[in-house]
């Protein structure tokens, strides 16, 4: 058994782990693909936030799918042998390979105090690993353009096109959206959005914006203002130049999620917003969503997703894996395990 865990700022190791003994509340995953996330860079860049772990390593991996191998005598609901995703926000004060005690990046996974539909999520028939576990990151999209009041003939621009702003496009486009604009800083992850369906796309640094909006958009008057006719704007980025552009440019009951997160205090013109009424909030996890996620993902379809999954590494190969990861040029990064 091994585990990948951070021990320092930039050590990102994969250590030998003992196998953990399964409880009557527990059950025991065989995890056959697990996703590299942006959280997961975050920790190897800065050692890790070791809640719970009394200062020792902090385990990584929280984008897994995986094969059932045991259950605790208490728990309904799961069998052996059943094809599941696991939710990481299962339980709030031990969040898998965000601070908490277990991380999915190892070859079996112990989750304790399993409750079916909540714990874990059972996979759709047809569904491979790899596809399963775009189901948390997914689940992050679909929640940002839950809280952005997506609907049928509305327009949106996503800041940042890698797992996170792809997803935002495939649900906003599934909420009837199809006028989507996105901008991010690599052409290669451009490619990647037009594949999943953006209408225009903008390479930040070199592109206008405000220019590129107008034109897919339209103008529309505000007071004082053309503006562009962009209702939402997703910020999966974490970008203070994206939040600026929407306070500077947004139409009159304009709406911003903030979905990436931000590493620094941004500061907000109230004034300018006062006259266009605009709406600023922000999205966090999958409350209620991988249910939906996990339907959508069987009604469309594997193929309709795959082109999310830029590279694929053996769990031999996970630390190099992280370091494509760390490129941000591309789009997911998932760890394939040994059948």
């Amino acid at each position: 058994m091994r585990q990948v865990n951070v021990h320092g700022p930039g050590d990102v190791r994969l250590d030998p782990a003992p196998p953990r003994e399964v409880g009557r509340r527990d059950v025991a995953i065989r995890i056959c693909a697990c996703g590299i996330c942006g959280t997961d860079l975050t920790y190897v860049r800065t050692g890790g936030a070791r809640a719970g772990q009394g200062g020792g390593p902090l385990p990584l991996g929280h984008e897994a799918a995986g094969i059932v191998t045991d259950v605790g005598r208490d728990v309904a609901g799961v069998r052996e042998g059943m094809r599941v995703i696991v939710n990481p926000m299962g339980s709030m004060d031990n969040v898998i390979g965000c601070g908490g005690t277990e991380g999915a990046l190892t070859e079996q996974l112990v989750l304790r105090d399993v409750e079916m539909n909540r714990s874990l999520f059972e996979i759709p028939s047809g569904v491979p690993f790899d596809i399963a576990s775009l189901a948390e990151p997914l689940g992050v999209a679909m929640h940002a353009v839950n809280r952005s009041h997506a609907e049928p003939g509305k327009t949106a621009v996503v800041c940042g096109a890698g797992p996170i702003g792809l997803g935002a496009v495939v649900w906003l486009r599934r909420k009837g959206v199809s006028d989507i604009v996105v901008t991010d800083l690599s052409e290669e992850r451009l490619a990647l959005a037009r594949t999943m369906g953006a209408a225009r796309t903008v390479l930040a640094g070199r592109d206008d914006l405000e220019a590129a909006l107008h034109a897919q958009h339209g103008t529309v008057k505000t007071m004082y203002r053309p503006a562009p006719g962009t209702d939402i704007f997703i910020d999966a980025a974490g970008a203070p130049s994206f939040v600026e552009d929407f306070v500077r440019l947004g139409r009159k009951h304009a709406r911003l999620v903030a979905v990436g997160v931000h590493r620094a205090p941004v500061k907000l013109d109230i004034g300018a917003m006062l006259t266009t009424e605009l709406e600023i909030t922000t999205s966090i996890g999958y409350p209620t969503e991988l249910p939906d996620v996990l339907a959508g993902i069987g009604e469309m379809g594997p193929a309709a997703l795959a082109p999310i999954i830029t590279s694929r590494y053996r769990f031999d190969d996970v630390l190099q894996a992280f370091g494509e990861a760390d490129k941000q040029s591309g789009g997911k990064v998932v760890i394939e395990f040994d059948a």
